[in-house]
This record gives structure tokens, sequence and C-alpha cells, in this order.
């Protein structure tokens, strides 16, 4: 699913919002989600899943096309662990994965 696809939906299932409004929850959830991520924080949605940052130590690579060795930085990544609940969820309902 896109966003615009959550967005559609959104207002599909909801006679109270219209498009516009919609697209305004979506990203007002989004950036909340991102602004607290920026800050370090842990953003935990029960039920869901919760995003952290992690810092990825730096390390040695290798190019693929030329074998030299090259110096990867460190540097932080966002990080999702879902929930138990939709784990056990997807699953259950999941078709044929």
């Amino acid at each position: 699913m896109t966003k615009s696809e959550l967005i559609e939906k959104l207002s599909y299932s909801n006679n109270l919002l219209g498009k516009k409004e919609s697209e305004l929850v979506v990203n007002t959830v989004l950036e909340g989600i991102r602004n607290a991520l920026i800050e370090g924080e842990r953003v935990e949605i029960r039920g869901f899943g919760s995003f952290t940052v992690r810092t990825r130590d730096a390390r040695d690579a290798r190019n693929p096309k030329s074998g030299e060795v090259v110096r990867i930085a460190s540097k932080k990544t966002a990080f999702f662990k879902t929930g138990k609940e939709l784990r056990e969820r997807v699953d259950k309902e999941a078709p044929g994965l």
C-alpha cells in the first residue's frame, strides 16, 4: 500500500473526511513519527509496532566491480519492529506467503 492509497482508503472509509482532510491526517501522523525519530525518541503504536533509531558501526566493504576496499562511515538508521498483535495477524491471515 502506498501513501496515496492509504489516503484514498481513509477518505473512502470515513464520510466525515474528504480527500484533502485525509491527506492532512496522514501527513500529520507521518510527520510526527519523523520528527520524533529525528529527535532520537522511540515511537510505539500499540498493536502495530515500534520505530527506533539504531546506529550502524563503521565498517570496511569491498567494491564488487574493482575489488577495492572501501571504508563506510557509521550512520544512524530508522528501524521498525512489529508488535506481537500485528505479527500474529499477518502470520494467520496473510495469503500464501
